[in-house]
């Protein structure tokens, strides 16, 4: 008993020193520096670890409710008694927080503080529309503080790590994750993953309102074969470093404070056992100093890829610089860093040097999040009670939903719908709140968002009607929607028939003015281990809106989707389409904002839409072929590179999005035709706004370097501005191009600037024909 408060007056004489030491530099959370403020600290206190207590701060079980894998660890209370814990994730309650941070501070042997993660992807109670919806915004004031708002819900009840931002570029909607992430584009990818970065961690983890960020999944998750969820990716490092690596850079660069590894394999070795990702690159390359954790048991699938028994990938994971194993520790998991690290250092695999590297890390976070200063600061009463789901959230959250929505069509000027019309609700989406925030929305109250029925309701009040009825159910195949309708987002199954149901709907909508078609995606359709092939609306739902446009009166699709889908036909035969994504818990309210025109839809896709699933992988940075189609109608032409049954280009370009007013482009101008590599260009152009309501404009620049030492894009965003324009105003916008802009990874990965020629395109879209050119001298 003396041994141990002797241990515990030492680990408190350490925590006083620390503090000494933070007040001297109060900026706990610096952009990446060369030395750790809290080396002495953390030195003093692993000099007094047990081998299984260094090895405990290692492992990260999952706890509470678990939506992905279906594992989950055992004996929690008595692990963290004896130091084999060090940070749990899945607990989202403040008080329950509070309960087991007191167990590892007063009742383990050193009394470390865990740290207690979650997925806060969109939101913590206030959700925000899914990462692809609100990557449409294209707006970076307002995607930073989405992640500061939920940074702070989120603290409020415990939390003080997240895994989020992802940042996987993905080109494929096939694969399910696309959701999660930001599109395909990597230079619009970098400038969120900066964003979000900072709306979470606001560059000072010390405060009680900000958590440590996790950028996902180091690296290239979004490319896997086939568009199937933990495929194998295999791709070029040219092709790595000018396409897939850069967002994950800029998240280092704003000095995010760990790195999730992915569960894809890179060269023939899964990331997380990856020595050349996870160091050579991460760590020597990048400088990146905070800590790596496994994905969900991504330490024992490395078994299943081939990699050894449950010791080899143990050591390979850490030898390559994982750091903390993540739901390792839980029944039938028999490759985990707390049952075989012992054995591997045993056996001569991994050496103690490695294990301490890896206890540094988290114990550096732990001071970094300020932890050993104040364990429970996270754990608030008032602050859970008066910061979390407030009106002010909420109302920013229907804001950002309603700039997230692009329109996609609006012929004869359908929308925006006049309040006092009688309106039609139809679809399966119309009434399920539990559906409105989308995948990966753990910490949302789902059965308190608002529906689409909810917000027209609301919004039109007593100047019009709205009348409801289902109209069908989500897909014809009963198995395939419970598999989309996942995880407590069930919409239950109408017991009349198909028939029964449509003849509902035609009935209230031969009543009406207008029909609002509420149908696309349920929440689960995207998401982890949610890819498709087919990606149509199901057919019941084609089915339903067919035979409401035969009504011949005029219809307004709202779409929920969360990837890309094939919509040629509608877009053929439907007047209006306004996708909303997956919106959030202001869902219903947003979405009437925009049907009735309080808001003017402004945002723009960031993924490309196909006309069919065979052009997938499709984005608007592809290379040139030596064959490319040689005329701008896209007609065919044989032995060229292009398709028989339909056109190279995509139904919806990258960067698209309609507004209830036009702009017109006109008078792009450089102020000089060539720069030196020291020098600058600025780039203007002149844009009106032409129709009958104000309206925000996202103006988007693209580079083409036209002659290289290596094959280069048909064109690259290289910057964007949302700006807002009155109806009749012409605004001059301008751009600056330095020769960072121009820089690329050339066939020996060193970045560089080429002397040529480029061409600079300014539009409103990706498609954009609107350009001028100039060049890079000596």
């Amino acid at each position: 008993m003396n041994k141990i408060i002797n241990i515990k007056n030492t680990l408190v004489a350490i925590i006083a020193v620390s503090l000494i030491s933070c007040n001297t530099s109060n900026d706990s959370t610096s952009k990446k520096t060369s030395e750790n403020p809290f080396k002495t600290q953390v030195d003093s206190i692993l000099n007094l670890m047990t081998l299984d207590e260094k090895i405990g701060q290692l492992n990260l079980p999952a706890t509470g409710p678990i939506t992905t894998g279906s594992s989950k660890s055992t004996d929690v209370v008595k692990k963290i008694e004896d130091g084999l814990i060090g940070g749990l994730f899945n607990i989202k309650d403040h008080k329950n927080i509070y309960e087991v941070q007191k167990i590892a501070v007063e009742k383990s042997r050193l009394g470390i503080p865990l740290i207690f993660g979650m997925d806060v992807i969109h939101g913590f109670k206030t959700t925000f529309p899914i990462p692809l919806g609100l990557s449409s915004s294209w707006d970076m004031e307002m995607i930073e503080k989405t992640a500061q708002v939920a940074a702070t819900e989120a603290s409020a009840n415990g939390i003080n790590w997240t895994f989020s931002p992802m940042v996987d570029v993905s080109r494929d909607p096939r694969w399910g994750r696309i959701s999660e992430g930001n599109g395909e584009d990597p230079y619009l990818g970098s400038q969120i993953a900066r964003a979000m970065v900072n709306g979470y961690q606001q560059n000072d983890l010390a405060a009680n309102n900000t958590i440590m960020s996790c950028v996902k999944h180091f690296a290239l998750y979004g490319a896997p074969e086939a568009g199937r969820d933990y495929n194998t990716v295999d791709m070029s490092r040219i092709r790595m470093y000018n396409e897939y690596l850069p967002p994950y850079k800029a998240a280092v660069e704003e000095g995010v404070g760990s790195v999730m590894a992915s569960f894809n394999e890179i060269d023939g070795v899964p990331a997380t056992g990856n020595k050349w990702l996870l160091t050579d690159l991460l760590r020597d390359n990048w400088g990146f100093d905070g800590f790596v954790v496994s994905d969900y048991t991504g330490i024992y699938e490395m078994r299943a890829h081939g990699m050894g028994d449950g010791v080899d990938v143990t050591s390979l994971a850490l030898k390559a610089g994982l750091d903390m194993d993540m739901a390792g520790d839980a029944p039938g998991i028999d490759a985990a860093f707390i049952k075989n690290l012992k054995t591997a250092l045993d056996e001569g695999k991994i050496s103690i040097t490695d294990i301490d590297t890896a206890v540094k890390r988290i114990l550096t976070a732990k001071y970094q999040l300020g932890l050993f200063d104040d364990p429970y600061k996270y754990c608030d009463d008032n602050r859970a009670n008066t910061e979390v789901a407030t009106k002010e959230n909420k109302d920013f959250a229907r804001k950002v939903a309603a700039e997230s929505m692009v329109l996609l069509k609006n012929e004869n000027q359908t929308l925006p719908i006049k309040k006092s019309s009688t309106i039609a609700l139809v679809g399966p989406l119309a009434n399920t709140a539990v559906n409105m925030a989308g995948t990966w929305s753990v910490s949302t109250d789902q059965e308190k968002s608002n529906t689409v029925l909810d917000g027209l309701k609301t919004v039109v009040g007593d100047k019009g009607t709205v009348l409801y009825a289902k109209g069908s159910n989500v897909d014809y195949d009963l198995e395939l929607e419970k598999r989309g309708t996942m995880f407590g987002k069930d919409i239950p199954r109408d017991g009349r028939s198909d028939q029964e149901l449509l003849d509902e709907a035609l009935s209230i909508a031969n009543k009406s003015d207008v029909i609002v078609a509420a149908i696309g995606e349920a929440a689960e359709y995207s998401g982890e281990s949610s890819s498709r092939t087919n990606l149509e609306i199901p057919q019941v739902q084609k089915d339903l809106l067919n035979a409401l446009l035969k009504t011949g009166k005029p219809v307004v699709l709202v779409l929920f989707t969360g990837r890309p889908l094939v919509l040629v036909e509608e877009n053929n035969n439907v007047p209006a389409i306004l996708n909303v994504w997956f919106p959030g818990s202001e869902a219903g309210l947003a979405i009437s904002d925009v049907l009735f025109g309080d808001v003017n839809p402004s945002g723009k896709l960031t993924s490309t839409f196909p006309m069919n699933v065979g052009q997938v992988p499709i984005f608007y940075n592809h290379k040139n072929t030596g064959r490319p189609l040689g005329n701008d109608q896209g007609n065919f032409e044989k032995f060229k590179s292009n398709y028989l049954d339909v056109r190279n280009e995509p139904l919806y370009p990258f960067g698209y999005g309609l507004s209830y007013t036009t702009f017109e482009y006109s008078n792009l101008k450089l102020d000089k035709t060539s720069i030196t590599p020291n020098g600058k260009i600025t780039v203007s152009v002149d844009v009106k706004n032409t129709g009958d309501y104000d309206g925000k404009e996202v103006v988007q620049l693209y580079i083409r370097d036209l002659v290289g030492t290596v094959t280069r894009p048909v064109k690259e965003l290289k910057g964007f501005q949302k700006v807002m324009i009155n109806k009749g105003e012409t605004k001059t916008i301008t751009f600056t191009i330095t020769a960072e802009d121009l820089k690329f990874y050339d066939y020996n990965l060193n970045f560089v600037a080429e002397p040529g020629d480029f061409e600079v395109f300014v539009g409103t879209d990706s498609s954009t024909k609107l350009k001028t050119t100039f060049s890079l001298t000596e």
